[in-house]
């Protein structure tokens, strides 16, 4: 019986070709891995899509680099409500199913948290692009799926050429929910931050910053990932964050960007599957470890 089974996605298992991206994966899962097992543990790393291991045969299964179900939903989703049956998930299932829909942004809205202005859009809802533009009054937009992962159909559109993404945006609602959010100008030139909790706990941080003429921060985008010394408000509206939602999380990571108005604000909440840089911070894979160690055995 295994403690703790490190989840990949199948291209990261035996890779024949290891470019940089890849082995920064290699790299954080090893990391993880070498953390766990100084604690006593026995770990293995598998595939999430697995189809040959029993996964009655660990106590638990923790995500990290599962990054292939952003175009596997309902394969995904499928496998998650089988394997719950044989396993328990780090972070929890309850966490997972609140945290993979953005729609949990209104939540935090609702708790007073500065999020982004943003336009939640039910599938199947008969609005406009127009008429979202005319309603607002913004002059630049984001339209994204409510669940989506990676930039997976996200654009970037403002109120001069927003005709040119109507079809393309009326076929992505027919089909899923959406976000309409307010571009915020200074992911242009701030970028992103992104702080790394363990155990509710801040242990360090990365500022992300798009390619000229991108507005899209994550590395395999052409994006630069340096290492960043939060300040007190950004960490504080990190753990606010963490404190005003209905779970208590293993790990998590708080995207923050400088909304409009220069106030920090939440981009994204990560808690299912997010990088955590431990290749920054490996003190941090210790952290996480000895965190699951406490809580589980």
């Amino acid at each position: 019986m295994l403690d703790v089974v490190i989840l990949t996605d199948h291209r990261y298992i035996k890779p024949k070709k290891i470019d940089w991206y890849t082995k920064q994966i290699l790299l954080e899962d090893q990391l993880l891995h070498d953390a766990l097992t100084k604690q006593g543990l026995k770990v293995d790393r598998k595939a999430w899509s697995d189809k040959n291991f029993n996964w009655s045969e660990t106590k638990y299964a923790i995500f990290r680099t599962t990054w292939d179900y952003f175009d596997r939903f309902n394969e995904f989703f499928k496998w998650l409500e089988e394997t719950k049956l044989k396993t328990k998930f780090i972070n929890s299932l309850d966490i997972i199913k609140w945290n993979i829909d953005k729609n949990y942004l209104g939540e935090l809205i609702n708790k007073g948290i500065n999020v982004a202005p943003t336009v939640f859009l039910n599938k199947g809802e008969k609005v406009t692009l127009s008429q979202l533009f005319s309603n607002k009054g913004w002059e630049k937009a984001i339209i994204k799926p409510a669940i989506s992962g990676a930039s997976r159909l996200t654009y970037k559109i403002n109120n001069k050429n927003y005709i040119n993404k109507e079809k393309k945006f009326r076929s992505i609602l027919d089909e899923e929910s959406m976000l309409f959010q307010e571009f915020q100008d200074s992911i242009l030139t701030k970028g992103e931050v992104s702080l790394i909790l363990i155990g509710g706990e801040y242990t360090h941080a990365v500022i992300k910053k798009a390619r000229k003429g991108d507005f899209r921060v994550q590395d395999d985008f052409g994006g630069t990932v340096k290492k960043h010394y939060a300040n007190k408000k950004e960490i504080e509206l990190a753990k606010r964050c963490l404190n005003v939602i209905p779970y208590k999380t293993i790990y998590a990571r708080i995207d923050i960007i400088y909304d409009n108005k220069n106030k920090p604000s939440i981009s994204e909440l990560e808690l299912i599957e997010p990088e955590l840089w431990f290749r920054n911070y490996p003190k941090a894979a210790e952290k996480l470890a000895k965190e699951i160690l406490f809580r589980f055995f």
